[in-house]
Parts: C-alpha cells; structure tokens; sequence
C-alpha cells in the first residue's frame, strides 16, 4: 500500500505494491514496465493529439494472479487492448487522410501527427516488449506485444511515404516554376530579338526626321521613294547585324 505522504499517479483502490508509487513522479514520463513482487505495471501513452505536448498517461496493472486492471469494457478486450485499438483507429483515419492528400500543405499537416506518433508507438512496442519478457507466460502481453510492433511498422510506413509524397509535390512545383521561368525568358528574349531588329529603323527615322506625305518623302516624283527605301532598307540591315551579334553573345 501506498504510504500517505506520497503523492501517485494510481488510483488509491490498487493494491499495488509500495515500489511503483515512489518510482512514479507528477507524470507519466515515458512508456515503460515496471516489476516488483510479482506485479506488473504497464505505463503507456494515449494516442497524441497535434501540438500538445503533454502525453496523457494510461496505466495498466497485473498482478500476482495474472489478472489485469482495468479489465476494460469486454472480457476479451482488456484496457491495453482498448488503447490499442484507438491507435489502429488513428492510423486508418491517417491512411484515409494520406490517400485523399493532393497539396504540400496537406502532406505537412500530415507529418505534424505522425512524427509523434511513430515515436509512440515504437515506444509502445518496446514498454509491451519488456512487459512481455518480465511475464513470458502471459499469452495476453505476447498478443499485445505482436499489435503493438504492428502498430509501430504501419506507422513508420505511413510517415514514409507522406514525406516522399510531400518531397514528389515539392519537387513537382519546383519543375512547374522552373518550366514558367523558362518560358517567360524564351518570350522575353523574343522580343528583345524583335527590339533588336527594328530599333535601328526607328533610330534612324527618328534621326533624319522622316516625316510622310501620302506615303513617300516629297523630294522628287521620280525620286521621292529612294530616301524612305533606303532608311528602312539600312535600319533593317543594321537590325539584322544586331540581331545575329546578340544571339552570338547568348
């Protein structure tokens, strides 16, 4: 029985043996087994919620005689089997949220919950393990011991495969940019290459002031076409120089 001045964790109906009240603090602390005149007491871990964290602590006692508390709400689903089949529930909910996932954004919620839950349920198994080997005629604890790896593998597979999804749509979008970047310079070194090529026609008209009447420059009947013609002859010319000297340099 626990002494009156130490203050547990465990309901003060347990019969458990004086040792697992002084070796429990104000929390849980970490998933472990602990053993002591034959009595078992098992601390877990609820499943863990998204940014909180404070892990909330359940404790499972077996004692002398084999029998666990609590027994939980059906004869062959005592506690430990209860929390574990919330987990396999939290793991299906995340399988379904995987396979819907499209977004970066998606896949980053996502990892939020699983990072703590891989490293919960690979705690789990290794607090179940131990739990097993301090109880190697317990059948019950070797059950819940191959769950709880169970639990461990399809979590850790499922956080491996949001992050390769997550690192397949960042790289995605990477290539998408980079494709819009790449054809936003293609058209704009088109048109530099058109700016290129008529920039000397509008220099040089703007040089010699050509200003048109019906068409042509007023300087001769016979001759009023040869300023013009000759103007735009040699700025396209000179634009066309220009031009081949850019796509030389690029």
């Amino acid at each position: 029985m626990a002494h009156p001045s130490v203050r547990s964790l465990l309901p003060l109906s347990w019969q458990v043996p004086d040792e697992f009240h002084r070796r429990l603090g104000d929390q849980p602390g970490r998933q472990r087994t602990m053993k002591a005149d034959g009595h078992l007491l098992v601390i877990l871990h609820a499943p863990p919620k998204p940014d909180e964290p404070e892990r909330e602590g359940r404790f499972f006692w077996r004692d002398a005689n084999g029998q666990w508390t609590p027994p939980g709400t059906a004869p062959s689903q005592p506690g430990v089997g209860q929390l574990l089949a919330e987990y396999e529930r939290m793991i299906d909910r995340l399988q379904d949220a995987e396979d819907q996932a499209k977004t970066a954004r998606e896949y980053f919620n996502l990892l939020n919950q699983l990072n703590p839950l891989v490293r919960t349920t690979r705690n789990l198994h290794e607090a179940l393990q131990d739990a097993r080997e301090a109880a190697p005629d317990d059948r019950q604890l070797l059950l819940w011991r191959d769950r709880a790896y169970a639990l461990a593998r399809s979590a850790e597979l499922l956080h491996n495969d949001s992050k390769t999804a997550l690192d397949f749509a960042v790289a995605q979008r990477a290539e998408e940019e980079a494709e819009s970047s790449r054809r936003a310079a293609t058209a704009a070194y088109r048109l530099n290459t058109l700016v290129a090529c008529f920039f000397p026609v509008a220099t040089l008209a703007a040089i010699f002031g050509v200003n048109l009447h019906h068409g042509m420059e007023v300087w001769d009947e016979k001759y009023a076409p040869l300023p013009m013609v000759a103007i735009l002859g040699g700025g396209l010319l000179i634009g066309v120089v220009l031009m081949l000297f850019i796509n030389r340099k690029s």
